[in-house]
């Protein structure tokens, strides 16, 4: 405990709560109704924050010196400013923007078994109950950065289709629980040397696509590389040639490992407190060592089955962070398995999704020629890749139907005619809203 190993004189939540009430004891008028969240400790500034609750609302917190006991006036709410927020619950002005009790539930268990399954991940995931995982974790395939493994005509189709995933991954994901996920820049070679190369920020927005999708942003993590990494690009080699100004270009070596959390995000004490099983809670406990920042150093995998695979170690310290033992941990882009062989490692369940018969085949051997994990786990092989994609069931949006049209030899034009002649009094601003 950082509280013993500093000599503090306060030492635990219950001390640091009853020298915030004696202190507000004498100042606010009464205390009924007042209570404390949980106190955490700052241990940068060696305090001790208390939330200050009024009928359950929080209006404030108090810092607490750990050493001295005394209250540190400027990291605490002004009393005025908890007395002035008191009458406004009491008049009722923010009972708008109070939460309804959430219903008590029963904490989830999921009753999956572990599989590696061949399919589209957005068609296989219709196949599962909705809350049936309890986090997720992947790397989607690069936009068209090589051609070997790309199929989007554009970067609004690839775009569309990461949305389809993620739609269907926070209907599978357990309220409140994280969806991680490892992504970069990708840079679109010149087609010729008349022409520049382009860099397309996709981790910006895909951002985008969580927050619009029900998530909460928590952190963003920097995958770094070694400098030596970045070249095989190609980009800042003309510079180092040359040096000269505006054809600077910086080396990528850096990719981004983004978390989220699912709405309706419940404090993560909940998923603590309420868990059926202390023991599990116990043997997940994080050891020393782990990463302090987001700035995480790892070297890159490589894979002669796979063009683009992503170090197991990144996928051990995801699944440690972000999930307790016996947990269902889900990768809708499976690959070669790297994130399902670092969850079993982890005594973790693992369902895992991928399109690729050649690279499901080399997860599944992978899977079956490891028998040294502490608790074996089940394996099944499923191919869904038979089941209807169609615009009805697939929930796909105006550009992608207007892709497959044009597909079919439907001009957009002609998609645009019978549009207006459909909504021409709406378009004029005569009729009804379509």
């Amino acid at each position: 405990m950082v509280a013993e190993d500093r000599n503090y004189q306060v030492l635990n939540t219950e001390q640091a709560k009853e020298i915030v009430w004696n202190d507000l004891t004498g100042q606010l008028d009464s205390m009924e109704y007042i209570a404390f969240g949980l106190p955490e400790i700052n241990d940068r500034y060696d305090i001790w924050n208390v939330p200050v609750l009024y009928k359950k609302e929080v209006i404030g917190e108090v810092a607490v010196d750990a050493y001295s006991k005394k209250i540190n006036a400027k990291r605490s709410s002004d009393i005025c400013v908890l007395k002035g927020r008191i009458d406004k619950v009491n008049r009722g002005e923010i009972a708008a923007a109070q939460k309804r009790p959430r219903k008590k539930e029963t904490y989830r268990i999921s009753e999956l078994s572990s599989k590696l399954i061949k399919g589209r991940s957005e068609l296989v995931l219709k196949q599962f109950p909705e809350q049936c995982v309890d986090m997720i974790f992947t790397s989607p395939p690069y936009y068209n950065a090589r051609k070997q493994y790309s199929e989007y005509d554009t970067y609004e189709d690839y775009l569309a289709f990461i949305r389809r995933v993620v739609k269907e991954c926070r209907r599978v994901l357990m309220d409140g629980k994280f969806f991680i996920i490892n992504s970069s820049h990708v840079l679109v070679p010149r087609a010729s040397r008349n022409e520049s190369s382009s860099r397309i920020a996709v981790p910006f927005d895909i951002h985008q696509i969580f927050l619009e999708e029900g998530f909460e942003f928590v952190d963003d993590i920097i995958w770094q590389k070694p400098e030596g990494a970045g070249w095989a690009s190609g980009r800042g080699r003309r510079f180092s040639a040359d040096r000269n100004p505006m054809q600077y270009k910086a080396v990528p070596v850096t990719e981004y490992v983004m978390v989220y959390r699912k709405k309706p995000a419940v404090l993560i004490d909940y998923f603590i407190r309420n868990h059926p099983s202390p023991e599990i809670i116990r043997a997940s406990k994080i050891g020393d060592g782990y990463e302090k920042t987001n700035v995480w150093y790892l070297s890159p995998a490589r894979d002669k089955r796979h063009p683009a695979v992503f170090p197991k170690e990144l996928a051990e310290r995801v699944i440690t962070y972000y999930s307790f033992k016996n947990d269902v941990v889900l990768d809708p882009f499976g690959g070669i398995g790297t994130t399902a062989k670092a969850a079993a490692g982890l005594d973790r369940r693992f369902i895992s999704i991928e399109c690729s018969g050649e690279y499901a085949e080399a997860a599944l051997a992978d899977m079956n020629s490891v028998n040294t994990f502490v608790n074996p786990v089940e394996f099944e092989f499923c191919d869904c890749s038979s089941l209807t994609d169609s615009p009805e069931k697939s929930g796909y949006g105006l550009h992608e139907l207007i892709k497959m049209l044009e597909k079919k030899g439907v001009s957009g034009e002609e998609v645009a005619d019978l549009l207006r002649k459909e909504y021409k009094d709406t378009l004029h601003g005569n009729g009804q809203e379509a």
